[in-house]
This record gives C-alpha cells, structure tokens and sequence, in this order.
C-alpha cells in the first residue's frame, strides 16, 4: 500500500486516517493496541503522528489488513522478529513506490 503524506514534523489523526483510508477510531484503537505506536499529544490531547509513527502504521496495516494477521498474530510478530520483517516490509514498499512511479512514467508515455 503507498501512502501518499506531505513531508512533515507532525500529521494529525484525521490526515493519517485519510491516508490509509480507515476510521480514526481503528487508527486510536491500534495505538492501544501496539506498543511501537506512540504519537505526541498536544495541550489539548490531539494526537499528532511522527513519520516513524507512519512507518509503523504502515507496517502494522500490512500485518493486519493485507496478509491477514490477527491483532495477537501481528503483536507476536512483531515482537519476535521486528527488524527483519521492518526491513523485509521496507524494501517491499520501495520496490512498490519505483512500481507506481513505473506505471506513472508509462501511462504518460
């Protein structure tokens, strides 16, 4: 899945929950639920995402939504083997990112 987020400091939740193209409450619901989920909170409590955050979601996204893990398979999975299934999902995603630039590149052609 290729998010497509501006280069910034913060996203709020609304933007990211755009982005992924699910509810806020899943997106609050998978902070509970994750440990690696940590976003800053503003005086008022509004959650305000990092791009590590971003990373993260995304990996958790893949976990969940596209191969199927249940929340427990995911929290095992992540656990266990987080930094090579991190660099595994990463070189996935930039190999997805030159794909769409590819295709973009074609249809243009």
């Amino acid at each position: 899945m290729h998010i497509d987020l501006p280069e910034k400091r913060y996203y709020g939740i609304g933007e990211v929950a755009k982005a992924f193209n699910v509810n806020t409450s899943l997106i609050r619901f998978w902070e509970k639920e994750f440990d690696i989920l940590k976003p800053k909170k503003n005086a008022k409590g509004n959650r305000k995402f990092t791009p590590e955050d971003i990373k993260n979601l995304k990996f958790i996204y893949h976990l969940v939504k596209e191969r199927g893990f249940t929340l427990e398979g995911a929290k095992t999975h992540l656990k266990e083997g987080k930094k090579q299934s991190l660099d595994t999902f990463q070189i996935i995603e930039k190999l997805e990112g030159i794909k769409a630039q590819l295709i973009k590149i074609k249809t243009q052609l």
